[in-house]
């Protein structure tokens, strides 16, 4: 059980919940929220989450990426808690969960969505599958900022309003900006290893002091977009921002650890980006649906 509840990186998983969680505030406050739909969006997501990570544990070991001196939380099979046909073979079903599920979705936001089920499955495999895996390529934050902030939000939204909106796809924005730094810590901590194993993230692609500054600029730039949705749903504005203040001076006190610790040390600073990325969701979501003028 050890070996599949580490596979699936638990403790991180709350990025999945965060974007639906916004998605559903925004219908509420729009008068638009269903619960049923809801519900289906949270399954899809963590699902395909999950598939997405047990995938990123099956493809690493194959690749040789998760080297004996790895400094990240324990690889399921790696370690040999998991077979490999195992770990590839829950991808697959976890995958497929959350495609069926998704399924039930159509009556309420059409066929298209097929479309948009078609590229969740896509990316959750091609992250670190394929002949061109994407976080081997500096284009895992491009996949984070889209389907962990932009898509699941407005889709969210959308299966419930049946219509897409600006505050839906600012709301997705600055979600997936902060969601970001949850990989920048993965990488800032693996650089070395991930250099190694010829693993091309940003940090290894533009070095650690960019990741340092990289984490920062996400930061503000969810920040930027979090004023920005709470100005166009007409919040009061020193609720919005003592909040932001509180939200950012959190901030300050994680990016203190994350530029002085190393090692194995950085795994306390994921679980806390974790936190604060699921923190910023349901301030932002309280915002808009309790503290309108």
């Amino acid at each position: 059980m050890k070996g599949w509840s580490e596979g699936a990186r638990h403790r991180t998983l709350t990025a999945s919940i965060s974007p639906v969680l916004l998605g559903c505030a925004l219908a509420y406050t729009d008068g638009k929220f269903n619960w049923i739909p809801a519900v289906l969006c949270l399954v899809v997501a963590l699902y395909a989450q999950i598939a997405s990570n047990y995938a990123n544990d099956y493809f690493d070991h194959k690749k040789g990426a998760d080297r004996e001196d790895r400094l990240g939380p324990d690889r399921a099979v790696a370690l040999g808690w998991v077979e490999p046909k195992s770990m590839l073979i829950a991808t697959l079903v976890s995958l497929g969960l959350s495609c069926v599920t998704g399924l039930f979705l159509i009556q309420y936001g059409g066929w298209e969505l097929i479309f948009v089920g078609l590229a969740i499955a896509v990316f959750a495999l091609a992250y670190s599958a394929g002949p061109y895996p994407l976080a081997y390529h500096g284009l895992g934050d491009v996949c984070v900022l889209l389907f962990y902030g932009v898509v699941p939000v407005v889709f969210t939204y959308y299966v419930q309003a049946d219509t897409f909106t600006i505050g839906s796809l600012l709301a997705g924005l600055a979600l997936g900006f902060v969601a970001i730094n949850i990989l920048v810590v993965n990488n800032y901590r693996d650089y070395d290893a991930d250099k190694l194993s010829n693993k091309r993230t940003t940090v290894v692609m533009y070095g650690k002091a960019f990741g340092l500054a990289f984490y920062i600029f996400n930061a503000l730039a969810g920040m930027l977009f979090f004023i920005a949705v709470t100005e166009l749903y007409d919040v009061y504005a020193i609720l919005a921002y003592s909040l932001a203040f509180i939200w950012i001076a959190l901030f300050i006190l994680v990016y203190r650890k994350l530029s002085t610790l190393e090692g194995k040390d950085l795994n306390a600073v994921l679980a806390s980006t974790a936190k604060m990325v699921f923190l910023f969701a349901i301030l932002l979501s309280v915002l808009i649906v309790f503290c309108k003028q």
